[in-house]
C-alpha cells in the first residue's frame, strides 16, 4: 500500500518550484490568420492588421509588437488611426466601433480598449440607416465622421462616442445643390468614401456609390462643389496641394477632377481606363503621388481585363514610361504607400508600397530601380508551403550561425537593401541570451531556417531538396521573366505558393547537429538525405543507397506511392547545406523517426515497417530491422489508401468490444455459487475504489492486442554510449521504440578514428523489451551514474557539457503514451514507474528533457521532463524520481494539429501552430522568457497639427507614464504665461482693456 500513499508537502521544494517554473504564452510568430483590415499611422509609423477572429495587431520597428482582441470575436472591417494620437478606431462587422489606446504601464507601452459604441438610428428605422460604410477621423482629433448605407453622415465625439445630432450631414441636404435631372436619375445611395481636404480641414469630400461626389463645407453646412460621375464609385484620393482629386470606378477607370476656387461646374481633367478598351475589373483603391522630377506615381489596385486576367490579384504602379502590375498569389486585402508626411514638404516622394494580401505581407521599394521587394523582419509567411514538421536547436555556435546567414544572404541578392520602412516605437526588451534556430519542414521539399532567438521570427536561409529528384517542374524556371511587349506587364511577387509539385517531396523529420554542421532530413516517400554545410556553390554526385526494411519477406506487397526518381550524374547546389548521400527506404513509406550521431558518423531512420542504421562516412548500410507484425497489413497500404483502413479499424474496434464482453462474462460465470461471485466482485470493487481514492494519478492500464494496426511503426530512435552487455564495459548503442510497446537495443562497434574508413561499423541486437500494456513508445532516455541525461554528440568535445559519469550504474527511461518507466542497466530490471491518469483518456504526445534555471540564483538549475498530452496539458516531471511537479493547460484538446505541431526547446520554451501560418510561443521557465517589450512615445504636436520630433525615442526613453505629459503641458503653459507677462506691448494692451472696462 505504501506506493499508493501521497507524498508529504515539502515547503522548501514548493518555493523552489516557484523559482523554476512559470507558464506564459509570450508572443505569436508568423502571419496573422485570415487578415481582414489594414491601417497605418504616418505620425507613429505603426501598422495595424485586423483579422476575421477579432484580433488586432500593431507592428513598428523590429521587436515593437502589440496585440488586442475584441471580446465579440467579430471580423475587423476597417482600422483608422486618430491623427497625431496614440489611438486608433476599429469597425467590426457587427457595426460596432472600438477605440484603442497605447498607454504606458511599468515602463512599457500596452494596447488597451478604451470605449466601444454602436450607432443607433431612430426607433423603427431600418438597419441600413446606421450601417457604417466609411469612417473619417478628423484632423482636429475631436470627432469621427461616419458614412452609412442610407447616405447620411453622422458625427460622433471622441473619445466619448457621443453622437452630435445637430452636425449630421443628411443626403437630403446634399441633394439640394445637385441638378434636378441628376437627382431624378440617381439617389445618393451609400457613402463610399470620406476624405478631408489636405489644406483646409473645414472641407471634406464625400463620395457616394452611384458616382456623385460633393465637397462639403463643415462651417456653413453646405455643398460648395459637386462632381457628377457616370460610373459606380469605388474610392477617392486627394492630391497633396488640394487642387485636384482622383476618383476610381467599378468599370476599371479613374478620373482626375479639378477643385476650383469659384463655383463653376467642374469638368473632369482626365478619364482613363488603364487596361481597356475591353471590360475591366473595378479599381478598388488609388494613390496619386507627386515627385520632384514632375512625373507622378499612379498606384491602383485592380483594373485588369475581366476576360483574360479576372482571376489575378494585382496592384499596378505607373511612373512615367515605367509600368508594372504586381501579381500576388492571394487576394489583396488592402495596401498603403509610405511617403513624406512632413506638412512643409512640397512633394509626396513615395518610398515604399506595403501590401497586405490574404496569405502574406509584401513590401515594394519604390526608390530603387526595378522596384524590388523588401525582405520583412517579421510577419513571415510560415505557410508559404504547408508546414509538415519542425525542429528546434538551442544555443547555436557563432561560426555555424554566421555560415547559415552567409548562405541565406546569397539567396536574397534580388531583394532590396532598403531599411525597414515601418519603424515606429522602440524595442526595449533585453538582447536574446543566445542564438536559437527553428527549422520548419514543408510540403514542397524545403527546409526553412528561422532566427528564433527573439520576438521577431526572421528567415535566415531556405534549403530545397528538390534538385536531388526528378519532378515535373524545372527548378531553373523563373516565374518573373516577361517578354518586353507583354501586356499587362504582370510580375509575380511574394513567397506564398501552397501548391507542391509532388506530395512525396514533403519533409517529415529534421535533425541538425550544431557542432559538426551535419543535417539529416527525411521525407514522405522514404527518402533520407544527409547534408553538410558548404560555403560555396558546388556540383557533385549524390551517392545512393537502398534500405529494404521488409528484408524480402514473402506475402507483403506495398500498395502506396512509388519512390521519387533521382537525377543521374552531378547536381549543382547553391552555397549552404548540400546533400552528399541519399538513403532510400523500401517500401517508400513515410519516415517516422530520425536520429543522427555526428561523432560516430551514423544516421538511424525508421518507418512503419522497421528501422535501419547507415554509416554516412563509409556510405554503407550497417543493418535493417523489420518490425512489421504478421497481421499488420494496414502498414503496407500507404497514406494514400485509407478507405479500406477505416473499415478494417472499425471492424477491429467492434471485435475488441465483443471480446471484452465475452471475457467479462466468463470471469463472472466461473466456478462457485452466485453469492461467492457477488462477494468477490464487491470485494474487488471496494479495493479498486480505495486504490482510486489513495492515488488519483495511478491507474490500471488496459493491455492492447498485438494485432492492433501499426504496431511496427517506429516512433523513436536514440543513440547512447552506455552499459548494455555488462556493467564493466560501456559501448555505443542504438535504441528504437515502436507503436506496439517494443524497445529494441543494438550494440554498435564503431572503429577508432584512425581505422574508421578501413573497418566497417558492426551492430548486434542485445535487448528486446516488450511493455506489458503495449502502449506506443514515444521517448527513450539514458541517465548516467549521477542520474543526468547523457550529453549530445560532440557536446563534451566542445567543452559545453561535463563528461557523463561512467562509474555509477546507468538507468534507462522509457516513455510510452501511458506511463514512464525506469529500468536499471544492463540488466533491464524495472526500478520505478509513473502512470498517467486515464479519467479523461490522457496520453503522452510529446516529451523532451528541458533544463530549468532558478530566477533567484544562477547557481541552481535542474533537468526535468516536459510532457505534452493529448488533452493539451503540459506536465513537468522530475528526473530521476518521476514526480509530477506542476501541470499547465496550454492547448485546447480539440486542437489536434496544434498538439501534433508542438516542439519543445532545451531551456523550457515551446512552439505550436495556432493556425497554418502562426506559431504560438510559450515559456515554462521563470528564467528564459522571450516576449515583446517596447515603447511608443506620443510625439509633440504644434497647434496647427504639424508633427515634431519625439523626445522619448531619442534619449534612453525615461519611462514616462501617461501622467507625465500633463506635467509637461503645465510647464509649457507656465513658460508661455511668463513670456507674455514680460512682453511690454502685451501688458499695455491688457491695461488699456481694463481701463476701458471701468
Amino acid at each position: 500500500m505504501r506506493r499508493f500513499l501521497r507524498p508529504g508537502h515539502d515547503p522548501v521544494r514548493e518555493r523552489l518550484k516557484r523559482d523554476l517554473f512559470q507558464f506564459n504564452k509570450t508572443v505569436e510568430h508568423g502571419f496573422p490568420h485570415q487578415p481582414s483590415a489594414l491601417g497605418y499611422s504616418p505620425f507613429l509609423r505603426l501598422m495595424a492588421i485586423g483579422t476575421r477572429s477579432g484580433a488586432i495587431k500593431l507592428y513598428g520597428a523590429p521587436g515593437v509588437e502589440f496585440m488586442g482582441l475584441h471580446e465579440e470575436n467579430n471580423t475587423v472591417m476597417q482600422i483608422h488611426f486618430i491623427p497625431d494620437q496614440c489611438q486608433l478606431v476599429t469597425l467590426l462587422d457587427d457595426n460596432s466601433l472600438h477605440l484603442w489606446s497605447l498607454k504606458q504601464h511599468s515602463g512599457a507601452s500596452e494596447l488597451r480598449e478604451e470605449h466601444r459604441f454602436t450607432l443607433k438610428g431612430p426607433p423603427g428605422s431600418p438597419p441600413s440607416a446606421t450601417q457604417i460604410t466609411a469612417v473619417l477621423p478628423h484632423s482636429s482629433r475631436e470627432v469621427l465622421y461616419l458614412g452609412t448605407e442610407s447616405g447620411n453622415i453622422f458625427v460622433v465625439e471622441l473619445p466619448s462616442f457621443r453622437v452630435l445630432e445637430d452636425r449630421t450631414i443628411t443626403s437630403e441636404a446634399v441633394l439640394q445643390r445637385v441638378p434636378e435631372d441628376y437627382c431624378n436619375r440617381r439617389s445618393c445611395e451609400l457613402v463610399e468614401a470620406l476624405r478631408e481636404h489636405p489644406k483646409n480641414p473645414d472641407q471634406i469630400l464625400i463620395g457616394y456609390s452611384r458616382g456623385l461626389i460633393v465637397l462639403w463645407d463643415l462651417q456653413n453646412n453646405k455643398v460648395t462643389h459637386h462632381f457628377l460621375g457616370s460610373q459606380q464609385l469605388e474610392n477617392l484620393y486627394w492630391q497633396r496641394d488640394g487642387s485636384k482629386f482622383i476618383s476610381c470606378h467599378y468599370d476599371g477607370s479613374y478620373t482626375q477632377w479639378p477643385v476650383s476656387s469659384d463655383n463653376r461646374q467642374p469638368e473632369p481633367l482626365e478619364n482613363l481606363v488603364p487596361y481597356g478598351p475591353f471590360p475591366c475589373k473595378a479599381i478598388a483603391k488609388i494613390y496619386w503621388q507627386t515627385t520632384k522630377n514632375g512625373l507622378p506615381y499612379i498606384i491602383f489596385q485592380g483594373g485588369m481585363p475581366r476576360a483574360s486576367y479576372g482571376d489575378r490579384h494585382s496592384i499596378s504602379v505607373v511612373h512615367g514610361s515605367q509600368q508594372t502590375a504586381f501579381d500576388f498569389t492571394s487576394r489583396v486585402i488592402d495596401f498603403f504607400i509610405i511617403f513624406s508626411s512632413e506638412p512643409t514638404a512640397e512633394f509626396d516622394d513615395p518610398s515604399a508600397m506595403v501590401v497586405l494580401a490574404e496569405e502574406e505581407l509584401v513590401v515594394i521599394d519604390l526608390k530603387t530601380a526595378g522596384w524590388p521587394a523588401v525582405h520583412p523582419p517579421y510577419l513571415a509567411s510560415l505557410h508559404c508551403s504547408a508546414i509538415t514538421c519542425s525542429h528546434h536547436v538551442s544555443n547555436i555556435p557563432l561560426k555555424l550561425w554566421e555560415r547559415i546567414i552567409s548562405a541565406g544572404s546569397k539567396q536574397n541578392i534580388h531583394c532590396s537593401n532598403m531599411p525597414w520602412p515601418i519603424d515606429g516605437g522602440m524595442n526595449i526588451a533585453p538582447d536574446p541570451p543566445q542564438r536559437d534556430l527553428l527549422l520548419t519542414g514543408h510540403e514542397d521539399g524545403t527546409v526553412r531556417f528561422w532566427d528564433a532567438s527573439g520576438v521577431c521570427l526572421h528567415l535566415l536561409y531556405k534549403l530545397s531538396t528538390v534538385r536531388v529528384f526528378l519532378t515535373d517542374a524545372d527548378p531553373n524556371d523563373n516565374m518573373n521573366t516577361l517578354a518586353e511587349d507583354e501586356w499587362p506587364p504582370l510580375r509575380k511577387v511574394g513567397s506564398f505558393d501552397p501548391y507542391s509539385d509532388d506530395p512525396r517531396l514533403g519533409i517529415q523529420k529534421i535533425y541538425l547537429c550544431k557542432y559538426s554542421g551535419y543535417l539529416a532530413v527525411a521525407g514522405t516517400a522514404g527518402q533520407v538525405l544527409v547534408m553538410e554545410l558548404n560555403d560555396e556553390d558546388a556540383e557533385h554526385v549524390v551517392d545512393h543507397a537502398e534500405a529494404d526494411l521488409l528484408q524480402d519477406q514473402e506475402g507483403y506487397r506495398w500498395k502506396g506511392h512509388e519512390k521519387l526518381k533521382t537525377r543521374d550524374g552531378p547536381v549543382r547546389f547553391e552555397a549552404g547545406f548540400q546533400p552528399f548521400v541519399l538513403v532510400q527506404c523500401q517500401p517508400p513509406a513515410v519516415v517516422t523517426s530520425l536520429a543522427l550521431h555526428s561523432e560516430w558518423k551514423l544516421v538511424a531512420f525508421g518507418t512503419s515497417h522497421g528501422f535501419g542504421l547507415f554509416d554516412h562516412q563509409q556510405k554503407r548500410l550497417v543493418f535493417v530491422k523489420c518490425t512489421l507484425h504478421p497481421s499488420d497489413q494496414l502498414a503496407l497500404e500507404g497514406p494514400l489508401s485509407r478507405v479500406k483502413s477505416l473499415k478494417k479499424s472499425l471492424r477491429q474496434s467492434f471485435r475488441r468490444i465483443r471480446r471484452s464482453r465475452v471475457s467479462s462474462r466468463k470471469r463472472r460465470g466461473g466456478s462457485g455459487n452466485a453469492s461467492e461471485v457477488q462477494e468477490a466482485n464487491a470485494r474487488f470493487d471496494q479495493d479498486a475504489l480505495q486504490e482510486m481514492e489513495l492515488a488519483p494519478v495511478q491507474r490500471k492500464i488496459e493491455a492492447r492486442s498485438a494485432e492492433d494496426s501499426f504496431t511496427g511503426f517506429v516512433r523513436t530512435l536514440y543513440f547512447a554510449d552506455t552499459f548494455l552487455r555488462d556493467s564493466s564495459r560501456h559501448c555505443p548503442s542504438l535504441w528504437a521504440g515502436t507503436n506496439g510497446g517494443t524497445v529494441y537495443a543494438f550494440c554498435l562497434r564503431v572503429p577508432p578514428a584512425e581505422r574508421r574508413m578501413d573497418e566497417p561499423v558492426r551492430a548486434e541486437q542485445a535487448k528486446e523489451i516488450q511493455l506489458m500494456h503495449r502502449a506506443p513508445v514515444v521517448g527513450i532516455l539514458v541517465l548516467d551514474g549521477h542520474s543526468t541525461p547523457l550529453p549530445e554528440p560532440l557536446e563534451v568535445a566542445h567543452d559545453l557539457s561535463k563528461s557523463p559519469d561512467m562509474q555509477g550504474s546507468h538507468q534507462l527511461l522509457v516513455v510510452s503514451e501511458e506511463q514512464f518507466k525506469v529500468f536499471t542497466l544492463p540488466k533491464v530490471s524495472s526500478k520505478l514507474k509513473l502512470k498517467l491518469t486515464a479519467l479523461e483518456g490522457c496520453r503522452v504526445r510529446k516529451v523532451t528533457v528541458a533544463n530549468f534555471g532558478s530566477c533567484k540564483t544562477d547557481d541552481y538549475s535542474e533537468n526535468d521532463l516536459a510532457v505534452l498530452t493529448n488533452l493539451g496539458d503540459i506536465q513537468i516531471i522530475s528526473l530521476p524520481f518521476l514526480k509530477l511537479q506542476i501541470r499547465y493547460p496550454c492547448i485546447r484538446k480539440e486542437d489536434v494539429s496544434g498538439i501534433a505541431s508542438c516542439v519543445f526547446t532545451k531551456y523550457g520554451q515551446g512552439f505550436y501552430l495556432i493556425s497554418p501560418s502562426e506559431f504560438e510561443r510559450f515559456s515554462l521557465s521563470t528564467k528564459w522568457l522571450v516576449e515583446p517589450r517596447c515603447i511608443v512615445d506620443m510625439p509633440e504636436v504644434t497647434s496647427n497639427n504639424h508633427m515634431h520630433k519625439s523626445g522619448m525615442e531619442n534619449a534612453a526613453r525615461k519611462s514616462r507614464t501617461s501622467g507625465d505629459y500633463g506635467e509637461d503641458e503645465r510647464k509649457s503653459g507656465r513658460l508661455m504665461e511668463h513670456a507674455l507677462l514680460n512682453d511690454e506691448k502685451v501688458l499695455k494692451e491688457i491695461q488699456s482693456t481694463l481701463e476701458g472696462g471701468r
